[in-house]
């Protein structure tokens, strides 16, 4: 283990520990969650997300950041993908029980509220699955473009604000990758199941299991990234 590796724990472990021997912290954390939650997604998913890149191309090269990555930038876009992940959110949770009622399930939208049973589990399952399978593409393809807007541009802040060359980059993208690993591998074999479990969960433990999802996507999306590169 390098000292990189050491001190990356080091700072992984400081992130996380207050949150687990201190109440205060936990219960302003959770307060400010629940008042302001679209600052804390961008927050979320700005640090954990792009926390995941990192760790993905310390997989591939070594490292946990080098010259034309673009650690900043990543970050940012991170935030604002974080935002369209709360809206998601906001709109399954809601609309996909709703939708299961008007199939005849009565109880669907209640049934969240319940302990666990068999017809919780399958509402959980249908929000994942209604979630991952329309709005999860579309961010994960967006993401793509962004990720590589930003190698193009040197992994500079003011290369990320330049004109996005959607049509270029999108017609030169690896499809197969794209196809094989991140729809067709991780969507059903992972994101669906997690989902699941995400929307099985208390409230208050959603948060932090939406935090260790947003530093698995990262390493998923990071090391479909290296594929294509391959």
């Amino acid at each position: 283990m390098k000292k990189n590796d050491i001190l990356f724990i080091i700072c992984f472990i400081l992130l996380f520990l207050p949150f687990f021997i201190s109440d205060s912290v936990f219960n302003f954390y959770d307060s400010f969650n629940k008042e302001h939650g679209m600052i804390t997604s961008f927050v979320k998913f700005a640090i954990l997300a792009t926390l995941g890149e990192s760790i993905g191309l310390r997989i591939r090269n070594g490292v946990y950041n080098k010259t034309g990555f673009g650690l900043i930038p990543r970050a940012i876009v991170w935030g604002f993908l974080g935002l369209t992940i709360k809206i998601a959110f906001a709109i399954f949770t809601v609309g996909t029980p709703k939708f299961l009622v008007y199939l005849g399930l009565t109880d669907a939208v209640h049934v969240m509220k319940d302990d666990f049973s068999a017809l919780k589990l399958f509402v959980a399952f249908s929000v994942s699955t209604a979630l991952n399978l329309t709005y999860a593409p579309v961010m994960m393809t967006l993401h793509k473009i962004t990720d590589t807007h930003i190698m193009n541009n040197g992994g500079t802040v003011s290369g990320l604000f330049r004109k996005i060359k959607f049509g270029e980059i999108m017609s030169n993208l690896n499809w197969k990758v794209q196809w094989d690993f991140v729809f067709k591998k991780t969507i059903p074999f992972f994101w669906i199941p997690a989902h699941t479990i995400t929307f099985l969960l208390p409230v208050q433990y959603q948060v932090l299991f939406a935090a260790v999802l947003g530093i698995a996507l990262g390493i998923l999306l990071a090391t479909a990234s290296l594929k294509s590169s391959n």
